[in-house]
């Protein structure tokens, strides 16, 4: 009885230590290595359409191989579409009245014209003050804030300093020919020389000769490229005030 537990002790052992072997043989092992898809076999009875099936992607899965475009906006302004509004909202410029009779404007307007006329031709600029007005009625000389005694700005931007040039540039404006602007309007007045109110570009062969009297050439090939008439002019109410003279825009 006691030889039999003695022998059944040592078989216990042994499987024991057997056991304990190959758990430690085990864990020393590598890991498996996961079958590409490719190395794995096909299922019996399973074609290649069916596995290609299994493999893709589901609906609610993103796929990463392409990469995502964004479609680029559309441009804010259609230059080819605004042409063609400018095309036709553009309107042709009204033609201009060129004006030469004096008997045929306001009298006030006239008389003030014959003053300047006289005062600048005397040679005297200071003849020209009582013309200028005061206050709110002061005649605009410059297109800037400056000098606040319009005579001593005249002899500013006269070439000689005294005014005689700025003098004889008024008589020259004031010999051409002339247009009502803003016609029965209370802003309305009569503007010298025409040019300052028609286009450069729609002169004729004898009012390009008008305008060489007053600027060279090169002035008016400037004025081309400007957009504009921008030498001096004369404006004068219809009640007869003298409202300014300037050059420029």
């Amino acid at each position: 009885m006691t030889r039999q537990t003695n022998a059944n002790r040592i078989i216990a052992v042994r499987l024991g230590a057997l056991l304990l072997a190959t758990v430690s043989l085990l864990c020393f092992l590598p890991p498996h290595t996961a079958l590409a898809l490719s190395e794995l076999k096909p299922i019996p009875g399973q074609t290649t359409q069916d596995a290609d099936a299994e493999n893709a992607p589901g609906k609610d899965e993103t796929q990463t191989d392409a990469p995502l475009e964004i479609p680029m906006p559309d441009p804010l302004v259609n230059k080819n579409q605004g042409d063609d509004e400018d095309e036709e909202q553009a309107e042709p410029a009204a033609p201009v009245e060129v004006l030469s009779d004096i008997s045929k404007i306001p009298q006030a307007v006239a008389r003030m014209r014959e003053l300047i006329v006289e005062a600048a031709a005397s040679g005297d600029i200071e003849r020209l003050r009582p013309l200028l007005g005061k206050g709110d009625t002061q005649t605009q000389v410059s297109i800037t804030e400056g000098e606040d005694d319009p005579i001593t700005a005249l002899k500013s931007l006269s070439g000689d300093g005294e005014g005689v040039e700025i003098m004889a540039i008024l008589l020259d404006v004031l010999s051409t020919g002339f247009v009502e602007v803003d016609k029965g309007t209370p802003e309305a007045m009569y503007v010298w020389p025409y040019f300052a109110e028609k286009p450069l570009a729609s002169l004729t062969p004898p009012e390009k000769v008008d305008l060489f009297r007053l600027v060279t050439a090169g002035d008016f090939a400037e004025m081309l490229e400007f957009g504009s008439y921008n030498f001096y002019r004369v404006g004068i109410t219809v009640d007869g005030q003298w409202k300014f003279f300037v050059a420029g825009d």
